[in-house]
Order: structure tokens, then C-alpha cells, then sequence
């Protein structure tokens, strides 16, 4: 095989890895999030900016402000998760740019525009979104990742102006008819060129 990485992780972390639509009620725990955060923040960004931010939704009453901007066809499965995060982009990442980056200190005057800084903060936010979810598989649990969403009503409740929502992710171990059939993906060819 040209993979190095275990066949049965490869199926744990893409093959069989599904998109889930339901949980049980087993509880996602700190130590579960904090072992996943220690993993997926090794991931590369750029000029290792590192934004993304998570808020998780755990209390009862968070998740109904949260549900209520999520869309129609989210709002049960975002209702009933165990645990649900805010993936976030933190527009102001520079001025973490000092620890985050040492061996440049001039970094963070790259980033004196706010619209350079929430360009490069949603594309670096968005890999390290990846991830994440690839980080929750690797735990052994589902994530349920979900754009559809009132994105500016999501910021207004739980985030602030130097945050860009990127998503919501639902998370624990898969309920009851948790996956919708597999949807096919393209094959090499029609993605990859060589020039």
C-alpha cells in the first residue's frame, strides 16, 4: 500500500467516517474536547496564525438561542447532540502573531488591515476547521458539521465583531439511523492534473 498510516485508521477517519445526522445521549466530556483540541492544533496554517476559535454549547439554555438560528432541517439534530461546537474565525489572530511565530517578530504588521486580517483568518480557520472534525473522528465519536445557518444571528448571540461563525458542529457518539446513503465522490482523474 502507498498509505503508511493504519488501514483501520484510515477507515476511522475517512472511509467509514460519515457526516451524522442523530447521537445518543452519551455525554461528550471536557477531557474528550481538550484531547481533541491537543491533537488538531499541530495542524499547519499560515505563518501558524492559528485562528479558529470554538465555542462549545453545552448548557440547555445556550443551545436553545443556538437552535433557533440554526436552519429547519438542523434545528432537531443541533437540539438533541450531545455536544455542540461554534467553530469561529478570530479576525484579530495577529496579535497572538508574537508567541505564535517568535522567529518573525515583524508577522504581525502584515496584518495592519482588518480586511487582510479576516481573509487569511477565514482560510486559515477554515483548515483548521478540517481539522477538527478529522480530530472528533479520531476520538472515536461523529461530528455533524453544518453550514446551514443564520451566520450573522450566530455571531450576534454567542460571538463578537472580531469573530467570523464558520460553522456548527454536532458531536458524539452516532444514534439511530445517524447517516444519510454516502454520496459519490469524484475520482482521480477528474481531479488531479499533472503539468
Amino acid at each position: 500500500m502507498s498509505l503508511v498510516l493504519d488501514p483501520a485508521a484510515q477507515d476511522l477517519l475517512f472511509r467509514e467516517a460519515r457526516t451524522a445526522n442523530t447521537f445518543t445521549d452519551e455525554p461528550v466530556t471536557e477531557e474528550q474536547v481538550q484531547a481533541i483540541y491537543d491533537l488538531v492544533k499541530y495542524g499547519p496554517t499560515s505563518m501558524n496564525q492559528s485562528p479558529l476559535r470554538v465555542t462549545l454549547v453545552r448548557s440547555a439554555a445556550a443551545r436553545e438561542r443556538l437552535t433557533k438560528h440554526m436552519a429547519e432541517g438542523n434545528q432537531q439534530k443541533t437540539a438533541t447532540a450531545p455536544l455542540v461546537a461554534i467553530l469561529s474565525a478570530d479576525n484579530e489572530f495577529h496579535e497572538e502573531l508574537p508567541q505564535l511565530f517568535p522567529h518573525f517578530p515583524q508577522a504581525k504588521d502584515f496584518f495592519g488591515e482588518r480586511s487582510t486580517r479576516e481573509s487569511a483568518a477565514v482560510l486559515n480557520a477554515s483548515l483548521q476547521a478540517a481539522y477538527f472534525i478529522i480530530g472528533v473522528r479520531a476520538a472515536g465519536l461523529a461530528a455533524g458539521p453544518m453550514t446551514g445557518l443564520d451566520f450573522e444571528g450566530v455571531r450576534k448571540e454567542f460571538l463578537d465583531d472580531d469573530h467570523t461563525p464558520l460553522m456548527v458542529v454536532n458531536i458524539g457518539k452516532p444514534g439511530d439511523d445517524a447517516w444519510f446513503p454516502r454520496s459519490p465522490r469524484l475520482e482521480y482523474e477528474q481531479v488531479v492534473t499533472t503539468v
